[in-house]
């Protein structure tokens, strides 16, 4: 049996040059299209170019093989939550959750102070659930529809969202990446909170200023008329304040730490029992019959959670709104992260991704630098495994004794962790946040990616912290 050989920087690197290269050719032709097939086929290439130079090492083909199916595996729960946003998305159209958040909310909310107020509201749904999955899945999708209501760029939107969510993800103590972040450190979760709090603290304020100033810029002159689309929204739903009450359930389930496909299956569930109760009238005008009989009504309740529903209103900006994929709406975006698996699976079969970290360890001569290697790494995993929590494991494990023999508390490396590793992953389009929340938003990562404020400013804030020495805690017993 041939022996393994260890991979070059230069090895390594070969593939993710590739991707990139082809990535940037693929959506260059494609657009926004890019995300409905030919993205997906890429990465495969991608993988198969590693996989051509885990050969030349050596590198059985079974060894591959398990490093992508363990990665597979690792987003089982991932792509069983997408299937049930999916069916939760269509059920809460058809009972008129969604059309009742936006109708409320296009009263409430002016389109001046609309952004600011995307990033607290999602800020504190995600920092009671611990979940930026479960804010976009819920408010996420209805401040999207009042923001384009509104006329206001859904990149904008789905920017603020974002951000908000993933304020609150950081910041609650019943987020997986919280906890995960101080165990890989060697740290504890409330140290870490508390110490994250100071580079995450001043990167929201930032992001919640930028967001005032756009919106006092907006043109509110040539914002949409509400009252018009209100009154088409009445027309085709019944509209009561007690439809929140599927969804403040579902948060509660969720803060009160239940699996979330259990408080999504319930959401969804809860969802066709309001249709129901309160959209009798519409789930006809859905079956096309002039008598509802129970076999049209299961047919309409269950296209709307498996398939397809498109309400049509009086108004036309809102029959856009009105359109839900249903389960069948989230296929591409899991057939996009099982091919980001297949790529990431074979890189860290390969010792591709270990090479990296490596190199940029080797590099780290000064705490500065260790800091920015730590960014760097964190980036480049999200990058090349296309999963959050390997760029948060594997910089973790690879860093954590370096961070103690420079002295440094264990608290330094998981707020580093949290600030690049957490937050940028939704901001690459093959990574499984960026797969999910623009699959899940409606919005691709291209339109938002700017005005993710929060997110890309993160990483510049604990560097800028490292290169000025600010709040550096050094380890206890080096005192």
């Amino acid at each position: 049996m041939k022996q393994k050989t260890s991979l070059s920087l230069l090895e390594a690197f070969v593939p993710v040059v590739v991707l990139v290269l082809l990535l940037s050719i693929n959506v260059g032709i494609y657009g926004d299209d890019a995300l409905s097939g030919s993205n997906q086929f890429i990465l495969l290439l991608g993988g198969a170019v590693a996989a051509l130079i885990g050969f030349k090492k050596n590198i059985p083909y079974q060894d591959m093989l398990h490093h992508v199916a363990e990665n597979l595996k690792s987003v089982t729960g991932a792509i069983l939550i997408l299937l049930f946003v999916g069916a939760l998305a269509g059920t809460w159209l058809v009972s008129g959750i969604i059309p009742a958040m936006i109708y409320y909310g296009l009263q409430i909310l002016h389109p001046t102070y609309f952004l600011a107020a995307c990033i607290v509201i999602c800020a504190l749904i995600s920092i009671a659930t611990g979940s930026s999955w479960t804010t976009s899945a819920t408010v996420g999708i209805a401040l999207i529809g009042i923001g384009e209501a509104m006329g206001i760029s859904v990149g904008m939107v789905a920017g603020a969202v974002i951000s908000g969510a993933y304020f609150g993800d950081k910041m609650s103590p019943l987020s997986d990446t919280t906890n995960l972040a101080p165990a890989m450190a060697g740290g504890d979760l409330f140290t870490h909170i508390r110490y994250m709090a100071l580079t995450t603290v001043p990167t929201i304020v930032v992001t919640l200023l930028v967001f005032l100033i756009i919106g006092f810029t907006l043109d509110t002159s040539t914002v949409t008329q509400t009252a018009p689309m209100l009154e088409a929204i009445k027309e085709q739903f019944t509209i009561s304040p007690f439809l929140f009450a599927v969804p403040i359930l579902v948060i509660v389930m969720i803060a009160r730490k239940t699996p979330p496909l259990i408080a999504l299956l319930v959401g969804t569930l809860l969802g066709v029992l309001f249709a129901l109760i309160f959209q009798q009238s519409l789930l006809q005008t859905l079956s096309g019959k002039d008598v509802l009989s129970w076999t049209e009504t299961y047919k309409v309740l269950m296209d709307a959670t498996t398939v397809s529903t498109t309400i049509e209103t009086s108004h036309p900006l809102l029959n856009d709104l009105f359109q839900s994929g249903g389960m069948a709406g989230m296929l591409g975006t899991i057939w996009l992260i099982i091919c980001a698996m297949v790529f990431g699976g074979i890189m860290d079969a390969i010792g591709a991704l270990k090479a990296i970290s490596a190199a940029l360890l080797r590099w780290a001569q000064n705490t500065f630098q260790l800091f920015a290697s730590t960014v760097a790494s964190c980036l480049a995993i999200n990058v090349t495994a296309s999963d959050q929590y390997l760029s948060i494991v594997v910089p973790g494990k690879m860093f954590a004794k370096a961070y103690q023999d420079r002295g440094l508390a264990p608290e330094n490396l998981s707020r580093t962790l949290e600030d690049s590793g957490t937050v940028t992953s939704v901001l690459i389009p093959w990574n499984t946040c960026g797969a999910y929340q623009s699959g899940v938003l409606g919005v691709s990562v291209a339109e938002y990616f700017v005005f993710a404020i929060f997110n890309w400013l993160s990483p510049f804030t604990t560097l800028l912290y490292a290169a000025i020495n600010y709040k550096i805690k050094a380890l206890k017993s080096s005192h």
